[in-house]
């Protein structure tokens, strides 16, 4: 079996995606489409046997949100899973070290076992997880799962980013040309990645999600976190916005966009000339159109520039966001 799967590392990292066409669960990775051949249980060196969800703990090296797994955002897996008696497609365990409170440990396959986790915990107790066994390294491992990984849309590209950072020292002993080898990326865009983990937490909360951080963002933002002048400034106005964020989800309203958190921050960590108020850009469409100033006096001034072919809901909406920002300043 650690031959097949090495076979299949080979294989995979340089691989070119393939056309794949409609499935009837959640769309198959590459990965997948090469292990769907031994989801039948059987005797062979190959096949899968049946473990319970509970026998496994989740290997720490896996760059997917354990925590973010809920039977909502997994509602069409547990589905087909119930639907089929079990999961098609095997998840990957390798035998946790003796002494462990559990045999196996999990490699690849998060959604699938919480899938038939809840399952068990919702009708349906002697559901077994389809699991094949295998003997690979960390590294192996680790390899193994990002190429599984990045075909996931909900695997958010600040956790592969972590995940990656993580990596770079506990595997490749802190060589990131060496990484970018074994994962067919070049330095440029492994380093892209590793900026992106990088980021000071407050920045990253000033996001209304996760999944809204980009890598191209970091691109914009790194380069000003580099003096320490301006590290201060951006930090200070990221948590700001991050108050605000939390305030905006407890009303109910619509979160800051993407858009606007990165030009507040880009803005916060160049300096102003000495003002009586701080001006706040109004960005709507990914492009400045004013900026709104409250003054001492408790007044606010907001100047626009609107094109003739503005979206004015978009800015409308823009408009009501600034002013809620700038009264909070």
């Amino acid at each position: 079996m650690a031959r097949f799967i090495r076979d299949i590392l080979a294989a995979l990292s340089y691989e070119p995606p393939v056309d794949k066409g409609p499935v009837d669960q959640e769309s198959l990775s590459r990965l997948d489409q090469r292990l769907a051949p031994f989801a039948d249980k059987g005797a062979g060196p190959r096949s899968a046997m049946a473990i319970q969800p509970g026998e496994c703990s989740v290997w720490d090296g896996n760059p997917r949100d354990q925590p973010g797994l809920t039977a909502e955002n997994c509602r069409s897996l547990i589905d087909s899973i119930a639907s089929e008696g079990g999961n098609r497609i095997p998840v990957l365990v390798r035998l946790n070290p003796p002494g462990s409170d559990r045999p196996y440990q999990l490699l690849v396959g998060s959604r699938r076992r919480f899938a038939v986790d809840w399952l068990n915990h919702h009708g349906r107790p002697d559901m077994r997880l389809s699991a094949l066994v295998v003997d690979l390294s960390d590294e192996e491992a680790f390899r193994l799962a990002d190429i599984e990984n990045r075909e996931r849309a909900d695997i958010s590209e600040l956790d592969r980013a972590r995940s990656y950072q993580n990596a770079v020292d506990r595997f490749y002993g802190g060589v990131q040309s060496r990484m970018a080898e074994a994962l067919n990326l070049s330095n440029s865009q492994l380093s892209r990645l590793l900026a992106l983990a990088q980021l000071p937490e407050e920045v990253v909360g000033a996001f209304a999600t996760r999944d809204e951080l980009r890598v191209r963002y970091s691109e914009l933002l790194t380069p000003l976190l580099r003096r320490p002048d301006q590290r201060g400034r951006m930090v200070a106005e990221a948590r700001l916005i991050g108050e605000q964020q939390q305030t905006l989800a407890l009303q109910g309203e619509r979160m800051i966009p993407p858009a606007t958190v990165l030009a507040r921050l880009r803005e916060a960590a160049t300096p102003h000339a000495p003002e009586d108020a701080r001006d706040i850009a109004i960005i709507a469409g990914g492009t400045r159109i004013g900026r709104a100033k409250a003054s001492r006096s408790g007044g606010l001034t907001v100047d626009l520039s609107i094109a003739e072919d503005a979206d004015l809901d978009e800015l409308l909406a823009r408009l009501r966001e600034t002013i809620v920002a700038v009264r909070g300043v």
